[in-house]
């Protein structure tokens, strides 16, 4: 029998914004997938924080390195994903930094597992 990851297995990301907004760009998010590690960016621990207001939606996130070479794909993906839960009319901006860097300790336990870390 396989594990059903569930969202509180990820570690959280801040979020700030109207309640019933959450569970939803969370789901969003973890359809995304990182294609190097074939898991999805929030077991990945990529997404540090969520900011919704009115008309706008704003994702800071990371990268496992600077260097990562599926960047766009997965910023497309997310975008994509963001899309299809979040109103037409709602701005979706994601924000790449670098600073915290990204550590293995944001993995969800599920991730490392997977990872045999």
């Amino acid at each position: 029998m396989s594990e059903t990851p569930s969202l509180t297995d990820a570690p959280r990301f801040a979020y700030e914004g109207p309640e019933h907004w959450q569970e939803p760009i969370a789901r969003a998010l973890r359809k995304v997938v990182d294609p190097e590690v074939a898991l999805s960016i929030l077991d990945v621990g990529l997404v540090y924080r969520v900011t919704v207001q009115e008309t706008h939606a704003h994702i800071l996130m990371t990268m496992t390195s600077a260097a990562c070479p599926v960047t766009d794909v997965i910023l497309d993906d997310a975008y994509a994903e963001l899309e299809q839960v979040l109103p037409l009319d709602m701005d979706i901006e994601i924000e790449l930094c670098w600073d915290p860097a990204w550590t293995p300790e944001r993995m969800s336990a599920q991730a490392r597992r997977f990872m045999k870390w």
